[in-house]
């Protein structure tokens, strides 16, 4: 008679590692989010030019291909990822600025961020929830990044209202996806770095909010 106990035991380990992923990388999520948010209001405190903002993406895009794969096990990839998001914040002083010179910039801001929640708390919760196998989506979400990525350069010759809209929905969608696919990896076991997890689900919140502003600054106007 075979005992199933190890089986049960891995299982219990498994499940505990998931939790431990799951509970580390929304706290960190969430602490990054407001750093993010503070470096936001401080790029719009300090009038942010938009060369300084290209830079500081520029370097948050760098920290996130060639920095984080290398410290993400270590310590030191905490201070990336608050580096990463800070800087991602600190770009979006111009953008806000613009918002804000608005008549009603305050409340498109606003808008957008309370739908950036709902839609990230809505997904992610389901997703929490559901415990479902989003995986099949990872083809179909580099697919569509590519594609809006060529439509984004084509739009910078020739500088189409309705495409830009079009992109920014689309991106909406994707990121949405994202959401979903990045939040069953963790619940999964396919994710169990922390730091990883949290970049990816940064970049979905801070790539739907930006696009969200983009639509309701259009639409309002």
């Amino acid at each position: 008679m075979f005992s199933n106990e190890p089986a049960v035991s891995r299982t219990r380990e498994s499940v505990l590692a998931t939790n431990k992923v799951i509970r580390n990388t929304y706290t960190l999520l969430s602490m990054t989010l407001i750093f993010s948010a503070l470096m936001a209001a401080v790029s719009v405190s300090i009038n942010l030019s938009q060369t300084a903002s290209m830079i500081s993406s520029l370097g948050a895009i760098a920290l996130i291909w060639f920095v984080l794969p290398r410290t993400a096990n270590s310590g030191a990839g905490i201070f990336v990822i608050f580096g990463f998001t800070g800087l991602l914040g600190l770009g979006l002083g111009p953008m806000l600025n613009y918002y804000l010179a608005l008549s009603n910039g305050p409340q498109l801001i606003g808008t957008a961020l309370g739908g950036t929640g709902i839609i990230f708390l809505g997904l992610s919760g389901y997703a929490l929830t559901t415990r479902k196998d989003f995986s099949f989506l990872g083809g179909f979400l580099m697919v569509g990044m590519f594609v809006v990525l060529g439509a984004a350069l084509a739009n910078i010759f020739f500088a189409i209202p309705a495409l830009s809209l079009a992109i920014s929905a689309v991106v909406i969608m994707i990121m949405s996806g994202f959401i979903l696919y990045d939040t069953s990896r963790i619940i999964n076991g396919g994710e169990t770095n922390y730091l990883m997890a949290t970049a990816s689900l940064y970049l979905s919140i801070y790539n739907i909010f930006v696009s969200l502003l983009n639509i309701l600054g259009a639409t309002s106007d």
